[in-house]
This record gives structure tokens, C-alpha cells and sequence, in this order.
């Protein structure tokens, strides 16, 4: 098969900013968006189109937990190690690669052991934390635990200056947000009035101090007392007190990766289809980006209809297909009965006429929308599911068209 230009399916695309041009100029761009509107298909294509049309290095790692990106881009295994796509699949779905293009997508369990060994003061105490019985339900289980440690290694992937770009496919909208203030809660966790309460008497002295807050009047000790036992709270204690010899680490790197992503070389994309739910919720995470001065570069509309649908020459032939349905058939040989023709051909007029409302819906919608930054892109309805390099390549080609 020969190499063909992202452009070649695409029809006439308007001038001014484009996609291309954005991820030429940024070296992390987050997709975001609620569920089931193609956001991971999205990412891995933009990183599709990005290795193709600008070359370099690039890199998709996803934090949404399903494996839909490994299956898109044909690898076997995907985890925390990044791992390349091999050329033959650029080439079997008719593109000719300038760059290099890898996926990853998060480990938790593997991120959070690295973040310890990082943070911990010295190696004794990185090993009690992990070998403490608490610690794999709490980076397993803790509500930003896994969206923590992915602001973690974007950070620590970014800074080693491998990619040239870096592309995140995030959870689904609202865990998209716990994305970003995962760094700021989770220093918040660790310096919080709960674990102050629970490691006080043993910052005060040790056990023997522990048993003297926890014999007093204090209710809190007391209740946790009788309902946990001494031990387990000494064991919550114990870990605790370890892990917050980590929290000026945690600190000074939220602050690093908050820094990283309102610098000028990251950027959002905001992925949503025109139906009315995942309307609502692009929008109102376009307005928490501009809020919290995130830039917001790129608008992408998927699973549109075509504008064709609703222009003069389509509705006419729609019309001329369904009044004159019997003259039409009768002029169709070939062994096909008129009367079956003529219902085949109003059936279709009928449905396009019925599209076209659809498509002036959306048009209409689209020009409604509160935020609009400099790309907006769409990407119409595709038959079948994306699945493969393949169909990543065909929405790389509405994504970045000449």
C-alpha cells in the first residue's frame, strides 16, 4: 500500500489555527472529556497524526484504566514502560511516519513504589513504608491516590525530556478534575486535621506517649480505642508518621506539577460530541479550565453529521427523490420490481430529510457554544468502531487536514 497524506479523505477545510499547528508549538496536550465520547480514539490519533505530519517523538500515555488505547494501536502489553508502535502499522494504514510514536499507560502500583523510593528521606524508611500492611490499600483504594500519582509520572516522563510531545488521555470529565486537583488534595491529606489527630500521641512520645493521650479524656482516642484496638491504631499511627516524613517532597513537587501544567508548553483539549449531556459537560470543563487559567487550545467535536446534509442541493434531490420515486423507478432495469425501487428511494429521501434536521441541530448548537477556542475540530460518524491503527488514521485525517 502506498503512503498517503492525512489530508486525502478530507474535503475543503477552512484556513486559520489548526491542530497541527497547536501541538506543533506545545509539548503536553491533555485530552478531556466525560465518557463515551471517543477521547481515548482522539488521543491516540492526534499522537497518530502528530508522529506522521510533524515528526519527533511522541508520546500517548492513558490514565483511564480500560486498555482501549494498547487494542487502537496494536500493541500486546502496555504499561507503565513506554512502548513504540512499530512502523509496518503506520505504513498498513497508508501513512509514511516522520517521528516516532509510543504509548504507555499508567501502573499504579509500580508508580506509587517509585514515588516512595523518590520521596522517603532514606531507604529504611521507603521500606517500611511499603512493606506496611496499609499501604497497598491505600494507593490501590484512596480516591486520589490514582489520579495523584498520574500527575506524578507526566511530571517525571516530561522532565526527562525523552518526547517531544506528550499527549494524556485522562479519565472520563469529572475524575478529569480530581486529575488536577489531585496534587493540591493529596498535600492536603497528609498535612489534614485527620492524621493529626491519629499520629499525635505518637509525635508526642512514642508509645509510651500514645498511652498516656489515649488513657485520658480525650473522646476521640477513646471511641477509636474500643472500636479499633490499640494496635491497629498504633499500626495507622506508625505508617502515617512514616509517610508524612515524605510531605515536603509531596509539596514541593504538586507545586512543580502545577507550575508544568499552566506553562505556556501545555495546553487542554477538550473532546465532546453535540448531544446534549456530554454538551453540558464539555462546556462546564471548558469553563473550570478558563477559571483556573488552564489554556485551553483545542475543542473537538466528534461523531458530527456532515453540513452536506442541509445544503439547497442535497434537500432538493432529497425532495425529488421522494415525489417523483415512481418515474425514477420505472427508468431502473436489471430485473428490480418498480414498486420495491420506489420505496427504497423514499425510504432514503425520508431519511435524509429526517438527518438533515439532526445535522442543522448540531450546526446550530456549534454556534452556541459559550467557549470557543482558536481550534475547533470535527470529527464526523464513523460506520463500525475504531479499533485499530487503521481507523485511528481516518479520524488523524479530519484531526490534521491539509
Amino acid at each position: 500500500m502506498n503512503a498517503t497524506p492525512l489530508s486525502a479523505e478530507v474535503p475543503g477545510h477552512g484556513h486559520g489555527p489548526s491542530l497541527e499547528s497547536l501541538l506543533a508549538t506545545k509539548e503536553i496536550v491533555v485530552f478531556c472529556g466525560s465518557g463515551g465520547v471517543g477521547k481515548t480514539s482522539m488521543a491516540a490519533a492526534a499522537g497518530l497524526a502528530a508522529a506522521s505530519r510533524i515528526g519527533g517523538k511522541v508520546l500517548v500515555v492513558t490514565v483511564d484504566p480500560a486498555k482501549r488505547l494498547a487494542d487502537a494501536l496494536g500493541i500486546e502489553s502496555i504499561g507503565n514502560v513506554e512502548r513504540q508502535v512499530p512502523a509496518e502499522a503506520f505504513v498498513r494504514a497508508g501513512l509514511e511516519p516522520r517521528g516516532e510514536l509510543y504509548a504507555a499507560m499508567l501502573d499504579t502500583k509500580q508508580s506509587w513504589d517509585a514515588l516512595v523510593l523518590r520521596h522517603a528521606p532514606d531507604e529504611q524508611t521507603a521500606l517500611r513504608i511499603l512493606d506496611n500492611r496499609l499501604y497497598e490499600n491505600l494507593t490501590a483504594r484512596f480516591v486520589q491516590s490514582h489520579d495523584y500519582v498520574a500527575m506524578e509520572r507526566l511530571f517525571e516522563i516530561h522532565q526527562t525530556g525523552t518526547y517531544d510531545l506528550i499527549i494524556v488521555d485522562t479519565p472520563p470529565t469529572r475524575n478529569a478534575l480530581d486529575f488536577l486537583d489531585a496534587p493540591k488534595r493529596m498535600a492536603e491529606f497528609f498535612g489534614g486535621r485527620l492524621l493529626r489527630w491519629l499520629t499525635a500521641p505518637y509525635r508526642v512520645g512514642g508509645r509510651r506517649g500514645a498511652r498516656i493521650l489515649t488513657a485520658a479524656s480525650r473522646p476521640f482516642y477513646q471511641v477509636a480505642d474500643r472500636l479499633l484496638g490499640s494496635q491497629f491504631l498504633q499500626d495507622i499511627a506508625e505508617f502515617f508518621l512514616n509517610f508524612q516524613s515524605m510531605y515536603d517532597g509531596f509539596v514541593a513537587r504538586s507545586r512543580s506539577v502545577e507550575e508544568l501544567l499552566h506553562d505556556k508548553r501545555t495546553t487542554f483539549a477538550v473532546v465532546t460530541t453535540l448531544e446534549d449531556a456530554p454538551l453540558r459537560e464539555g462546556e462546564r470543563f471548558c469553563d473550570e479550565l478558563t477559571k483556573r487559567n488552564f489554556h485551553l487550545g483545542a475543542l473537538i467535536l466528534n461523531k458530527t453529521l456532515p453540513t452536506e446534509l442541509f445544503g439547497p442541493a442535497g434537500a432538493r434531490a432529497a425532495t425529488q427523490m421522494r415525489h417523483e420515486s415512481v418515474a425514477i423507478a420505472t427508468d431502473v432495469h436489471d430485473g428490480f420490481e418498480s414498486e420495491s425501487v420506489a420505496r427504497v428511494l423514499v425510504t432514503i429521501g425520508m431519511s435524509f430529510e429526517n438527518f438533515a434536521v439532526v445535522a442543522r441541530r448540531e450546526a446550530e448548537l456549534r454556534n452556541e457554544l459559550t467557549h470557543r477556542p482558536d481550534v475547533v475540530v470535527d470529527v464526523p460518524t464513523f460506520a463500525g468502531e475504531i479499533s485499530d491503527v487503521s481507523g485511528l488514521a481516518r479520524i488523524a485525517r479530519y484531526l490534521m487536514p491539509s
